[in-house]
C-alpha cells in the first residue's frame, strides 16, 4: 500500500511556500504509487527518466520509493489526482492539466490525466535543468486543446536521412513533449502542387511507396520490396514512438494524383493505376495502412486541385472517407480548408468519425498574431467566376477559401476547426520570442477554434527537385555550424511556441530560463532573438508580393521592382505590378504605398501606413541590435548561430523600412512628377541597397550558394542573388531622375519639407472608452456606444460577420452627450455567424485612428468579436 502520510507531514506547507530554497541536497527520492494507473502509463514513464536524467546531471543520487523519510533529502511525489493528499491544492480537472507544488524539502506533481502528469514532470525536470526554483507552485489548464507541429516529407536526398534515423526521433520527439505539443504530424505529398516536371517523386503518391494492397498490382518502378517495407517499418517506429512520448500522431496524405506529366525520365513511376481503379485502390490502400499503423489518430487530407484530383470529384472522396471509416477505430479526418464546401464537409461527417477543417491563418505565411481582418480582392471570386483545371472551386466562387478561416466559424458548425501557419515567410533563420507566441496561442482560440498547427521551419527545404547534391538541409556551409540535428537550431522557436499555445496566460519567464537568468548574457541573446523575429510577420502582413509561398519568401526577398513591372506570376499584386501597389495582407488594416501616397494629397484614413510600419521595424531593429550587443561575443556555437540570424533579420528590417520610404517617395512622384519626390525616394532606396549589401556579407562563408525551398526563381539562391535586381532598379529610377521636372505641387514641397516628421513620427493613441457587449441576441440589433475625448470631425463603425466571403459594412456614427453611437442591424445578427467590428475616427484631413487598433507590441487584435448569446 501506498503511505503518505510522512511525505504529507514533511509537505504540509506545500500551498504555501513559494519555493524550494537552500543547497541542493544529495539524494532524490521519487515517490510513485505503482498502483495509480496513470504512473504507469509510458508517456509518464518517459517523463520520470527524463527527470531522473536531469536530476543526475545536477549530482543527486536517486531512488524510487513508495514512501520518503523525513530528512533524508528532495522528495518529489509523483501522482495522478486520485493519489493527491487531502492537504494539497486540488489539481485542475482539465485533460492536460497539471499541479506542480512545492514545500521546504518536497514537492508534489500531479496531473489530471496521462498527459497532464507527464507535462508535470517534465517541467520540474526542466526547473532542475535550467536552475529554476524547483518549488515555485504552478497550476496548467490547456488553452488550446490541438497544438501541433507538422514536418514534411518533400525531398528524397534530404529528408531520407531523418526519416530513417532512429536515433534521432525520440530526442526530437522529447523536445515536442517537453515545449508542450500534443500532436505531431507526419505529411507526405507536399512536394508537388501540380504534377509536371516531377523531378523528384519519392514519396509523393505515397501508398505504393509503403505497402503492397492485397487485390491491386500497384507498385512504384526502381522501389525494391526491401525498400518500400523500410519505409513503412519507419513510419511504424515514427508514429509508436510519437505516441510513447505523449503526441498524438496525425498521417498527412496530401496527394492523390498519381500520373507524373512532362516528366520522361523520373526514376519513380508508379503503376498498375488507372480512373477506373484508382478510387478504390486509394480506399483499401487507406484502411491498410491505418490497421498497419494502429498509433494513427488522425489523417490529413488536402482535398482540393493541388491533390491531383479535379474538385468536385465527390465520389472519390468519399471513398478515401471510407477508407478512414473501414479502419476499426476512431481517426479524426482533418481536410485542408482550401476549396472546401458544404458537400465535402458533409460526406466527410457522415462517416461518423469526427472532422477537423483546416484553414491557414495568413495565408501562406506567418503574419502577426491575430486572424487577418480581411482578405485581398485578389482572393474574392466575382461573379460567375469558374477556376481552371483541376481548381474548379477553389480558383472560382470558393476562391475565398484558400487564405484564411473563410466562411467556416458558423457558430452551429459540426466538425472543429483549427488553424493552420504555413512558413513561406522565414524557413531558414533562426527565431522564437514567448511573448509573441503567447499572442499566437490567443489567436489559436479564435470564435471557438481548437488550436493550430505550425508547420516548422527548414519547412520546403529541397521541394520539387531543388535539393543540392553535397549540401546540408540546413543551409550551413560550415560543418561547425551544423547541430547534430538541424531542428536542434531551432529548439527555442518550438520551446516558445509549445509552452505558450498551451497556456498563453503564463509567466514568459518559464520559457526564457532556458537562456539563463534575466541580465544574464544568453538572455540578451533571447532579448534580441525575440525582437529580431518581429520583423518578418510584420513585412508579410503589411507587404505581401503574393499570399503564395512558392512566390513570396520575405527572408530572402526577390524583390519587386519600383520602376518595371514585376512578371506575371505574381497574379496578387495589382496591376501594374510594381512595389508601391503591392497590398497588405490585411488590406483592411494597412494601406499600400500608392495608396498612402494618395492620402497625403487628400485625407488621411485611420489605416497603418507604410511609414508607420517603417517605425516598428526600426524599433525591432534597435531593439535586436541593442540586446546583441549587452549579450557580448558569443561564447558557444549555439549563441554564433542566433546571433549570426538576429544580424541577418535586423538588416532585413532596416531594408525593408527603406524600401516602404522608397515606395511612398516613389508614389508621391508618379502622381506629381515632381523631382524632389523622386530624388528623396532614391536617398532611401540607397540606405534600403546598402543594409542588403551587408546581409550579402554577413551570410558570406556562412550560407550556402543555394537555399532553395522550389524550383522557382523566386525561391532560389540566396541573399547575393538579389543584389542585381536592386541595382537594376535603382538605375531606371536614376534614369528617371535625370528627366523629372522641378515639380510646382505644393503639397509635394510640403511633404518633402516635413519628412523626418514623416518618417519617424508615430500617431498617438486615441483615448476612447468603450465596452462590448458581452453576447448578441440572434434578431436583436446591437447598439454600440463609445466616449472619445478628442475633437472629431466624423466616426464610423466597421462591421461584418466573422466570414471573410463578406465585405465589411461602414456606418456613420452620431455624436451625443456620452460619446458616439451606432447600431449593427438585427438583419446582421439574424445569422449563425459571431460579428466583429472597429471604429475609425478624424479628426482633420491629416489625423485619423482606429479603434481598438494595435497596441504598442503588435501583439493584439485590431478588432471587437461578438458570439452569440
Amino acid at each position: 500500500m501506498f503511505h503518505r502520510r510522512s511525505f504529507l507531514r514533511r509537505s504540509a506547507a506545500a500551498a504555501a511556500t513559494p519555493a524550494l530554497m537552500g543547497a541542493a541536497p544529495s539524494r532524490a527520492f521519487l515517490v510513485i504509487d505503482p498502483a495509480d494507473p496513470l504512473t504507469r502509463a509510458k508517456p509518464v514513464q518517459w517523463a520520470v527518466s527524463e527527470l531522473e536524467s536531469a536530476l543526475r546531471a545536477k549530482g543527486y543520487k536517486i531512488r524510487r520509493v513508495r514512501q520518503a523519510k523525513p530528512g533524508d533529502g528532495l522528495s518529489v511525489l509523483i501522482c495522478g489526482s486520485r493519489s493527491l493528499p487531502k492537504a494539497s491544492p486540488p489539481v485542475p480537472t482539465e485533460p492536460e492539466s497539471f499541479l506542480l507544488i512545492g514545500a521546504p524539502d518536497g514537492i508534489i506533481v500531479c496531473g489530471a490525466d496521462t498527459r497532464g502528469l507527464m507535462y508535470a514532470v517534465l517541467e520540474l525536470a526542466d526547473r532542475v535543468r535550467y536552475g529554476a526554483v524547483l518549488g515555485a507552485p504552478a497550476v496548467h489548464r490547456p488553452a488550446n486543446p490541438v497544438r501541433s507541429v507538422m514536418r514534411q516529407f518533400v525531398s528524397e536526398l534530404y529528408d531520407k536521412p531523418w526519416y530513417y534515423d532512429r536515433a534521432m526521433w525520440p530526442q526530437y520527439l522529447g523536445m515536442l513533449a517537453a515545449s508542450r505539443f500534443n500532436r505531431f504530424d507526419l505529411t507526405f505529398g507536399l512536394g508537388y502542387d501540380a504534377l509536371k516536371n516531377v523531378a523528384d517523386p519519392y514519396f509523393v503518391f505515397t501508398y505504393p511507396f509503403l505497402m503492397a494492397v492485397p487485390g491491386y498490382d500497384v507498385k512504384v518502378t526502381n522501389l525494391s520490396d526491401a525498400e518500400r517495407d523500410r519505409n513503412l517499418a519507419a513510419l511504424r517506429f515514427i508514429s509508436e514512438q510519437t505516441v510513447a512520448h505523449g503526441l498524438d500522431f496525425q498521417l498527412g496524405l496530401w496527394m492523390h494524383g498519381y500520373q507524373w506529366l512532362d516528366t520522361p525520365n523520373a526514376k519513380y513511376v508508379v503503376t498498375g493505376l488507372s480512373k477506373d481503379n484508382h478510387a478504390a485502390y486509394c480506399r483499401d490502400a487507406l484502411t491498410a495502412l491505418l490497421k498497419a499503423l494502429p498509433a494513427v489518430s488522425s489523417v490529413g487530407l488536402r482535398i482540393h486541385g493541388e491533390s491531383g484530383v479535379a474538385e468536385g470529384s465527390y465520389d472519390f472522396w468519399n471513398a478515401v472517407f471510407q477508407g478512414v471509416g473501414r479502419c476499426g477505430r476512431t481517426v479524426e479526418i482533418d481536410l485542408h480548408a482550401k476549396g472546401i464546401d458544404d458537400t465535402m464537409t458533409a460526406n466527410a461527417l457522415a462517416t461518423g468519425m469526427p472532422v477537423n477543417i483546416a484553414p491557414k491563418f495568413a495565408a501562406e505565411h506567418i503574419g502577426l498574431p491575430y486572424h487577418q481582418a480581411d482578405i485581398r480582392p485578389s482572393e474574392i471570386p466575382a461573379a460567375g467566376q469558374i477556376g481552371k483545371g483541376l481548381m474548379g472551386l477553389s480558383e472560382g466562387q470558393r476562391s475565398f477559401t484558400r487564405y484564411g478561416y473563410a466562411d467556416l466559424m458558423r457558430d452551429d458548425r459540426k466538425y472543429t476547426v483549427r488553424t493552420r501557419v504555413f512558413y513561406g515567410t522565414q524557413r531558414i533563420l533562426a527565431s522564437g520570442g514567448a511573448e509573441a507566441a503567447a499572442a499566437y496561442g490567443r489567436a489559436f482560440q479564435f470564435c471557438g477554434m481548437t488550436g493550430g498547427e505550425l508547420l516548422e521551419p527548414l519547412t520546403y527545404r529541397g521541394r520539387r527537385g531543388s535539393s543540392v547534391p553535397g549540401s546540408r538541409r540546413s543551409g550551413y556551409i560550415s560543418a561547425k555550424l551544423e547541430p547534430k540535428y538541424d531542428w536542434q537550431k531551432y529548439e527555442y522557436w518550438y520551446r516558445s511556441f509549445g509552452r505558450m499555445l498551451f497556456s498563453p496566460e503564463s509567466n514568459p519567464e518559464e520559457c526564457k530560463r532556458s537562456f539563463g537568468p534575466a541580465g544574464a548574457s544568453a538572455r540578451h541573446i533571447e532579448d534580441a532573438l525575440a525582437a529580431a523575429s518581429r520583423i518578418l510577420p510584420l513585412v508579410t502582413h503589411a507587404i505581401s508580393e503574393s499570399a503564395a509561398c512558392d512566390l513570396y519568401w520575405p527572408e530572402i526577398d526577390w524583390g519587386i521592382p519600383l520602376a518595371s513591372e514585376a512578371p506575371k506570376m505574381f497574379w496578387d499584386t495589382p496591376s501594374p505590378r510594381i512595389f508601391q501597389n503591392v497590398t497588405a495582407l490585411d488590406p483592411q488594416m494597412f494601406s499600400s504605398c500608392s495608396e498612402f501616397a494618395g492620402e497625403l494629397l487628400g485625407e488621411r484614413s485611420g489605416k497603418y501606413a507604410p511609414t508607420e510600419v517603417a517605425m516598428r521595424l526600426d524599433a525591432f531593429v534597435r531593439t535586436a541590435r541593442a540586446d546583441l550587443t549587452a549579450a557580448g561575443d558569443a561564447k558557444s556555437v549555439d549563441a554564433m548561430r542566433l546571433a549570426i540570424d538576429i544580424e541577418i533579420q535586423a538588416l532585413l528590417g532596416t531594408f525593408f523600412a527603406e524600401k516602404l520610404r522608397t515606395g511612398v517617395l516613389y508614389a508621391l512622384y508618379e502622381r506629381s512628377g515632381d523631382r524632389r519626390a523622386l530624388s528623396n525616394s532614391l536617398k532611401h532606396y540607397g540606405l534600403a541597397r546598402a543594409a542588403w549589401a551587408s546581409i550579402v556579407d554577413r551570410a558570406k562563408g556562412i550560407y550556402a550558394a543555394d537555399l532553395s525551398i522550389s524550383d522557382r526563381t523566386t525561391e532560389r539562391g540566396q541573399w547575393a542573388d538579389r543584389l542585381k535586381g536592386i541595382d537594376d532598379d535603382i538605375a531606371a529610377l536614376n534614369a528617371k531622375l535625370a528627366t523629372a521636372s522641378p515639380g510646382k505641387d505644393p503639397r509635394i514641397e510640403s511633404i518633402v519639407n516635413s519628412l523626418d516628421d514623416l518618417f519617424t513620427h508615430v500617431r498617438p493613441p486615441l483615448p476612447c472608452k468603450h465596452t462590448p457587449p458581452a453576447a448578441f441576441a440572434p434578431g436583436q440589433p446591437v447598439d454600440l456606444t463609445i466616449a472619445v475625448r478628442e475633437g472629431l470631425t466624423r466616426a464610423s463603425l466597421w462591421y461584418r460577420h466573422v466570414n471573410q466571403a463578406e465585405r465589411w459594412t461602414s456606418a456613420d456614427m452620431n455624436s451625443s452627450y456620452d460619446g458616439w453611437r451606432a447600431g449593427i442591424p438585427a438583419a446582421t445578427t439574424n445569422s449563425p455567424y459571431p460579428l466583429q467590428y472597429y471604429f475609425e475616427f478624424r479628426a482633420a484631413p491629416d489625423r485619423a485612428w482606429l479603434y481598438p487598433g494595435f497596441d504598442d507590441g503588435l501583439l493584439n487584435q485590431p478588432y471587437f468579436v461578438l458570439r452569440r448569446a
